[in-house]
């Protein structure tokens, strides 16, 4: 899913990190939006601009361990996942997040 890409552009002095899919206006507001993309970026930040590849870790295995436990938003939903919107998909990889730190 395109919900799922991080992207990086990367200048001389300064770099821009973002979904891949842009800001995504039609589904603003409507807890439909896949936040990994966005949260993706933030580790290629901690990653590569701010030197920080540990932290930059510890996102992406937050990520993946949502993932593994089967949370989904609709664009990846299947059946025998949890489905969840943005709200609760941001939530539940703050937590795993948060669990890696402690």
């Amino acid at each position: 899913s395109i919900g799922m890409l991080p992207s990086a552009s990367m200048g001389k002095d300064k770099a821009l990190y973002e979904p891949i899919h842009g800001s995504a206006p039609d589904i603003a507001g409507k807890n439909i939006a896949n936040p990994l993309a966005t949260i993706l970026s933030v580790a290629l930040l901690l990653r590569y601009s701010m030197a920080m590849p540990q932290e930059a870790d510890l996102v992406e295995k937050a990520v993946a361990s949502v993932l593994k436990d089967g949370y989904r938003t609709q664009d990846i939903f299947q059946k025998g996942n949890k489905l969840v919107g943005t709200a609760e998909m941001g939530d539940q990889t703050l937590r795993k997040l948060t669990g890696l730190l402690n």
